[in-house]
């Protein structure tokens, strides 16, 4: 049996680095507010949440939310951390979408909940359904650690120019 290197054991108990398509430039404006790329639309608010991009793009994007310290007093998720997830991973990836120089807000969301989660990690997956020069809509499913829909949510951003 072999020890782990130093170097072995804490690649082994650090998460992995996002695999993010962001421009340069919004990484860039990311990094002068002081937020890192694994949380980078969520804010402070997304850091509260402990919400993780695992991936984004324009297309698809794909973060993780504990459901511990997100819990309403009977011990399940709260619906509005699963409508912030929403929120975020739609914004996310209509902004990537928008491009450089541009941004995107939540104008409309429509979050419906199916079932409880109550543990572990809940991971959201937003997909593009429209993307045009003013709007970007995005599709939001949230699934417990079983694979289980727990959460839909729709999500429409305007873009706007900075």
């Amino acid at each position: 049996m072999t020890e782990a290197t130093p170097t072995e054991t804490a690649a082994a108990e650090s998460p992995a680095e996002p695999v993010l398509d962001v421009p340069q430039d919004v990484l860039d404006h990311f990094a002068k507010l002081g937020v890192t790329a694994a949380t980078f639309s969520g804010g402070h608010l997304g850091d509260k949440l402990g919400i993780r991009i695992v991936e984004a793009s324009g297309d698809r994007v794909l973060g993780t939310m504990p459901v511990e310290g997100n819990q309403q007093p009977y011990g399940l998720l709260h619906g509005g951390a699963s409508a912030a997830l929403a929120e975020t991973l739609g914004s996310i990836g209509a902004m990537l979408h928008a491009g450089p120089g541009r941004y995107a807000v939540g104008v409309d969301l429509n979050v419906t909940h199916h079932r409880s989660a109550t543990s572990g990690l809940v991971t959201g997956v937003a997909t593009a359904v429209f993307k045009g020069r003013t709007a970007a809509t995005y599709e939001i499913a949230i699934t417990d650690d079983t694979g289980r829909r727990i959460t839909s949510c729709r999500l429409t951003c305007a873009l706007r120019d900075l």
